[in-house]
């Protein structure tokens, strides 16, 4: 399926250094802590996290306009908060599609399938998942990724529906 829509992803900020052969605007947008802080406070960013101790990752606002004055469809995979402050900034410009587990069951059975992940980890990201889809009703679309050729069909809907608006 074609799909038309002209959607490109946002290139995030993190503070975190490259890892092996990524590039500063390519993969991330790369600052120092220092930077990104200061970014903070001169609210140049649409949302951001620090996701472990001094580790940052946020968009940033300049970078989803420049790609908007450019005619392109923006994407953001951002966690719940920081769809609610986009959804904020751009109101109804925005869509937030939420991307459901079937069940807390079936991602925990995903995750240790993976065997990538130690049972902590495993433990947080679930406990960030139910966290997370208790804020499911506050996003436009839901998409549940069951079988992933429906759940496919299903965002490409809601995001054709909201463009033709």
């Amino acid at each position: 399926m074609s799909s038309g829509l002209k959607l490109r992803f946002s290139v995030s900020a993190t503070s975190r250094p490259p890892r092996g052969t990524e590039q500063d605007g390519v993969e991330y947008y790369f600052l120092t802590q220092d930077d990104f802080r200061q970014k903070i406070k001169e609210g140049d960013f649409l949302e951001y996290c620090e996701v472990y101790e001094g580790r940052y990752y946020g968009t940033l606002k300049s970078e989803v306009d420049r790609m908007i004055d450019n005619g392109e469809n923006i994407v953001c995979d951002v966690d719940v908060i920081g769809a609610e402050n986009i959804k904020k900034i751009y109101g109804e410009r925005a869509l937030c599609i939420f991307i459901q587990p079937p069940s807390i069951e079936e991602l925990r059975r995903r995750l240790e399938s993976r065997g990538t992940d130690s049972p902590e980890v495993i433990e947080d990201r679930l406990a960030r998942a139910a966290f997370e889809m208790s804020y499911a009703d506050r996003f436009d679309c839901i998409v549940v990724n069951d079988v992933l050729d429906e759940a496919k069909k299903k965002a490409y809907s809601c995001v054709s529906n909201f463009l033709e608006k």
